[in-house]
């Protein structure tokens, strides 16, 4: 964790009026991260999610997160802490993950022992390991995301205005499935303007593994040639290695060339969904 920069010293005059000054004269407010934790396992997308182990919410799902510690660390310091307490990952691999904020939730009713304002959290890295459960967490597992974005069956998280389906988990703790919806939309919307896609692949990879991801997050098919056409014509969104793959490509075709990410911030011109071109 970055070292915390020491306080700023008063302003000349202000030392009195700091002496008297009593933070007690205001509501407290607590500030906390929440994580919305992405991978794609198995070639689905998946969030981390826990178990809450204590109340409130006992029993039920919940983003992983938790309290600043107030004087001791920033916003995002307590972000990549949390991240790592759930899942087990070093300083090295932190390094690989892409975290970036996400927004702040301060409704005054949004949790039951105060007001708390949280400050969420987007974390995509290739496949994450298995978590394990930190704090006041019973359990932590990836989950498949719900909603149109992921593609395939099976279990998977309710998101708002989905009716539940039979042993569907309950809606999440807190307002955590807004945080989760917002973070789905602000991912799929990412895809088209940045090269958010590599941060979700190994260094290497192919245009058809930087298809599936496209593919999963928008939930729907894309046109291969199509893609691949317009991935190179992007100047700095992938870079040829001069490498192929191990494996062989689809019908036992040539084994397909290795890429990595570009310099490229932007992508110019952009990757827009299907429905949007």
């Amino acid at each position: 964790m970055a070292p915390q920069p020491a306080p700023r010293p008063a302003r000349p005059g202000e030392q009195d009026w700091l002496a008297d000054y009593d933070p007690r004269a205001f509501t407290p407010v607590a500030v906390t991260v929440d994580i919305v934790a992405l991978t794609l396992r198995s070639n689905r997308l998946h969030v981390l999610l826990v178990e809450r182990a204590e109340p409130p919410y006992q029993g039920y799902l919940a983003l992983p997160g938790g309290f600043v510690r107030a004087g001791q660390e920033g916003l995002d310091q307590a972000a990549a802490r949390e991240l790592a307490e759930e899942t087990g990952l070093d300083a090295a691999a932190l390094r690989r993950v892409h975290l970036e904020q996400l927004g702040s939730y301060g409704s005054p009713d949004r949790d039951p022992r105060m007001h708390i304002v949280s400050v969420a959290y987007l974390a995509f890295a290739p496949d994450l390991p298995d978590p394990q459960a930190g704090g006041d967490a019973a359990s932590a597992a990836w989950t498949p995301v719900a909603g149109p974005r992921g593609g395939g069956s099976g279990d998977r998280v309710r998101l708002p205005g989905a009716p539940p389906e039979p042993g569907e988990p309950p809606v999440l703790a807190f307002d955590h499935d807004q945080v989760l919806a917002d973070a789905l939309d602000r991912a799929s919307a990412k895809l088209e303007y940045t090269p958010l896609a590599t941060a979700f692949l190994e260094p290497e990879f192919t245009v058809p593994e930087l298809r599936a991801v496209y593919e999963e997050i928008w939930g729907e098919q894309l046109h291969a040639g199509n893609f691949h056409r317009k991935v190179l014509s992007v100047p700095g969104f992938v870079v040829a290695t001069g490498r192929t793959s191990s494996r062989s490509g689809t019908r036992g075709g040539p084994r397909p060339r290795l890429y990595r990410a570009g310099g490229a911030r932007l992508l110019q011109p952009a990757l827009l969904r299907p429905e949007r071109e």
